[in-house]
């Protein structure tokens, strides 16, 4: 079998590969022509950020049957494409956790005390001694927004120089906090209190510009801000500003919303700004260990069929996946519509399976639930390998329960988190054994499509309130794909859901939620 290795490999990776018996062909930086033709019988295709593996290539690729990423990110491969060829898409997440947190604390470090300022003017023949006076970080707040892996393993190493930690995730444990000696604040307090703050979350539409200028204007005066997470979550042009008044006294970051940073950013003007080119997994420990780590998965793949680390496919027998899938997709979808719908730290997932799914393996459909659960919520990607790791880390507590009886269906998943000082549900089966159905949010019998923007409006059921809220959405131009009221049995209210193929601006959901009539509004997106 060949395997084309197209970005470049450590050796140890690629060893691994020849000594299961592969044939493996090394070429990398290859232009986009040359790359259709030596992947177009390639069996096996591994890659870190330069290669782009898009639709085009998938397609090109008549042999591919597994795409390995070194790493964690898969923004350079289309999933989508490669599960429509049936192609498994793997990476290695967890490889480059202590390799970032270690560099996010360096830059913290070379902020504080002015470190390549200093060493250019050294180099420059001067001795500046009295220029570079810096800041101590023993006793100094650490804000840190986000508490995965990442930010979990920062918040060690800070707490190992002395510093003091608070922490704002709304979907990490109380608990699990505790025993990570990291105090949970909101948002804004975090701002308020933190010497220095870093980000380490995913880049998603809530994330996007979290830190700006009104943000900034919350925080202490001089407060060092570090982004080794994802461009885009600090406003950069918002942070020119602050550094230029020294509302911000400094600033770091190793990604940036464009990539490579254009040489004439503003950002790269300022003496209180420094940067690395998006480097934070560049160290040779953590290249050998996702080099070796996708390396062994792939010769584990083609031995022995196990998918271990695939995002788009659980690790299960083949001959039991295609009727699994279906499940699988389900129960991927409730997890999502939980956690976009549930506040505050998760502690407790239970799910019960009912009816003929109950018979089947039920472990793959449970972490699908988890995979769902996670995936909104971390700055990393999550896979059927690493769900159920990540959870028992954020002290998730679950649980599997399995009945024979459905009730009125063949099969029912039902889902409950516990969450903060509540408890909600989502339960959903398949219409015509394929297709997934949502038919419970909590209180609500409902018979929803999982799939695309949703907009959830927990309303009082008076006259008007459909009305009005179509005119806010017409008036917005926002074409409602599909729409259903549920009622309560007892108490009169209402669930009205809205489906749409945009996604729903800040400024519509103020305006419904500005009714007398409307109790709650949220949105979910399950593209």
């Amino acid at each position: 079998m060949k395997i084309l290795v197209s970005d470049s490999l450590s050796k140890q990776g690629v060893e691994v590969l020849e000594k299961a018996g592969f044939t493996v062909v090394v070429k990398t930086k290859l232009p986009k022509d040359e790359l259709l033709k030596e992947v177009k019988d390639a069996d096996g295709l591994i890659v870190r950020s330069g290669t782009k593996v898009t639709a085009e290539v998938i397609a090109a690729a008549e042999k591919l049957k597994v795409v390995g990423r070194a790493g964690s990110g898969l923004d350079n491969v289309d999933t989508p494409a490669a599960t429509r060829r049936g192609i498994v898409v793997m990476n290695t997440p967890g490889g480059n956790t202590v390799t970032t947190a270690e560099h996010t604390l360096s830059m913290i470090c070379a902020m504080a005390r002015r470190i390549p300022q200093a060493t250019a003017s050294v180099k420059s023949g001067k001795w500046e001694k009295d220029k570079f006076m810096g800041l101590e970080l023993y006793n100094k707040v650490l804000g840190i927004v986000g508490v995965g892996q990442i930010g979990g393993y920062l918040s060690k190493l800070a707490q190992g120089i002395g510093m003091s930690v608070v922490a704002y995730d709304p979907y990490l444990a109380q608990e699990r906090a505790e025993k990570m000696g990291v105090t949970m604040v909101e948002l804004d307090e975090l701002f308020r209190r933190a010497d220095i703050i870093s980000v380490h979350t995913p880049l998603t539409p809530e994330t996007k510009g979290l830190i700006n200028a009104a943000a900034i204007a919350k925080m202490k005066p001089g407060v060092l801000i570090v982004n080794c997470a994802r461009g885009g979550i600090v406003n950069e042009t918002d942070l020119v500003d602050a550094l230029k008044t020294k509302r911000v006294a400094a600033a770091a970051f190793d990604v940036f919303d464009e990539e490579p940073v254009k040489a004439d950013h503003p950002l790269l003007t300022l003496d209180n700004f420094i940067c690395t080119p998006h480097i934070g997994a560049q160290t040779t420990e953590a290249q050998e260990n996702v080099a070796v780590g996708i390396a062994e998965q792939v010769v584990e793949y083609f031995t022995k069929g196990v998918a271990k680390g695939a995002v788009n496919i659980p690790s299960v027998p083949p001959d039991l996946l295609p009727r699994l899938q279906p499940y699988l997709t389900l129960a991927e979808k409730l997890g999502s519509l939980q956690t976009q719908l549930c506040e505050g730290g998760i502690e407790r997932v239970t799910v019960e399976y009912s009816g003929e799914v109950a018979g089947l393996t039920v472990a793959p459909l449970t972490i699908a639930v988890l995979k769902g659960l996670l995936t909104p919520i971390m700055e990393y990607a999550i896979n059927y390998v690493n769900a159920p790791i990540v959870a028992k880390e954020r002290g998730i507590e679950v649980k599997e329960v399995k009945s024979s009886d459905a009730g009125d269906f063949t099969s029912l998943i039902r889902v409950r988190v516990e969450a903060g000082k509540a408890a909600h549900q989502v339960a959903g089966t398949l219409y015509n054994k394929k297709d997934a159905r949502v038919i419970e949010i909590d209180q609500f019998k409902v018979e929803v499509v999982p799939e695309g923007h949703m907009l959830l409006i927990h309303n009082i059921d008076r006259p008007g309130v459909i009305g009005m809220v179509g005119k806010v959405l017409g008036d917005h131009n926002i074409n409602i794909v599909r729409m259903q009221c549920a009622l309560e049995k007892r108490g009169g209210n209402a669930l009205l859901i809205i489906g749409s193929d945009t996604d729903f601006p800040s400024t519509v959901l103020g305006q419904i939620k500005s009714s007398s009539n409307i109790l709650s509004v949220k949105v979910a997106n399950l593209s």
